[in-house]
């Protein structure tokens, strides 16, 4: 008896001394996790000087609430799972720091947007997770929120929204975007190449020049991106189709989509005046101007148009989301009526990476749901 209790002596001793170790081990652990997830050891390395100026700058660093929001608040999920797998996905910022992948202006730059992206998908696919231990949509006093704010959340809470599809650059300034905004146009321009066989409205992808017939070789005119069109064939590569509008009476220079409306659906040469049809004259109201709803028979390249113009909005959204919401937040279209937004989209141009081409179809989508575009006037250029 007294061989056996000498024996577990040593026994128990090794097994407090494992336990202390994994206590220890685990303790340690924790304390090393947490002091690698505060603000000072994020931004202690040089590449993050950019990106804490930028946060210092935002609403997150410093606000009237006296509230801020750390880059563990932002960046590290609480779960535990998605805080491990975070830690972990982390090295690779120290890999990247040791090379000197981000040491200076020029290569932070160049990699800010896939870098910014990738933080895009990651709360995405987390159905913003950080966002949301802060900010739910069951706390909030709607009728408190600015008017913007008022109408896009109900909308985005019956849609299943998430925070990150409309708040970008809330902490950091947005990347430069033009090589995010040139995929969707491409992915446009794909869609656009298949065959088209049948009488379905078809939509400009962008603006392009026009003939009245297959023997011109001068543009009677400029078709603008999503100006729908009424195909009447499809051949050789081209198709025939009727483009149908309004003109303000005694300006033959333009066809717009909505009667008194600057949406731009068309620009006409002077020699292709004549081959425009006035199918009725009204007076519009606000003005006092009459208006004739008119047609014009004209060709254009097949593969320059597209079927489904509701590509076409997703692609403007995107290009409104991912250039203009960091600024703004989520402006819904119907914040300004159709002529509003024509001055509103020129004055913020400069302050976005979205080019001439972007910038008109972004500004066609703004106007095509803005708050003076009733369902019933919206189609009214769809009438034969």
């Amino acid at each position: 008896m007294n061989s056996f209790r000498k024996r577990r002596w040593p026994l128990a001793l090794l097994a407090l001394l494992v336990t202390m170790a994994v206590l220890a081990i685990v303790a340690g652990s924790a304390v090393a996790l947490h002091k690698t997830s505060d603000t000072a050891f994020c931004v202690s390395c040089h590449s993050m000087q950019r990106p804490l100026a930028e946060y210092q700058g935002s609403v997150h660093f410093q606000n009237h609430a006296g509230i801020r929001a750390d880059c563990a608040d932002c960046h590290i999920p609480t779960q535990p799972a998605a805080y491990m797998m975070t830690k972990l996905a982390a090295s690779k910022d120290l890999l990247g720091e040791l090379t000197g992948k981000l040491a200076t202006e020029e290569r932070y730059n160049a990699h800010k947007l896939a870098m910014a992206e990738s933080v895009w998908r990651k709360m995405k696919a987390e159905d913003s997770a950080t966002c949301r231990s802060c900010h739910s949509y069951a706390a909030m006093d709607i009728l408190e929120q600015r008017p913007e704010a008022r109408k896009a959340h109900p909308v985005a809470i019956k849609s299943g929204e998430t925070c990150i599809d409309c708040h970008r650059g809330v902490a950091h300034i947005l990347p430069d975007m033009r090589a995010s905004n040139a995929s969707g146009a491409a992915q446009l321009t794909a869609l656009a190449a298949a065959d088209k066989t049948d009488t379905r409205p078809l939509y400009a992808i962008s603006t392009q020049p026009f003939t009245l017939s297959s023997d011109d070789n001068l543009a009677a005119g400029t078709l603008f991106p999503a100006a729908e069109l009424f195909p009447l064939r499809h051949e050789n590569g081209r198709t025939e189709a009727e483009l149908r509008g309004w003109q303000q009476e005694g300006v033959t220079g333009a066809i717009y989509a909505a009667k008194g409306k600057r949406v731009i659906s068309a620009i006409i040469a002077p020699e292709a005046a004549p081959q425009i049809k006035i199918l009725a004259t009204e007076q519009e109201s606000q003005t006092d101007t009459r208006w004739h709803r008119v047609s014009l028979r004209l060709q254009v390249a097949s593969d320059t148009l597209i079927a489904d113009r509701q590509q076409l909005w997703q692609y403007a959204a995107s290009l409104m989301t991912a250039n203009c919401t960091g600024c703004h937040g989520l402006t819904a279209p119907d914040r300004y009526t159709a002529n509003q937004w024509t001055g509103v989209i020129k004055g913020m141009a400069s302050r976005t990476s979205l080019d001439t081409e972007q910038l008109r179809l972004l500004t066609r989508y703004v106007q095509e749901h803005a708050s003076d575009m009733k369902p019933a006037e919206q189609g009214e250029h769809h009438e034969e």
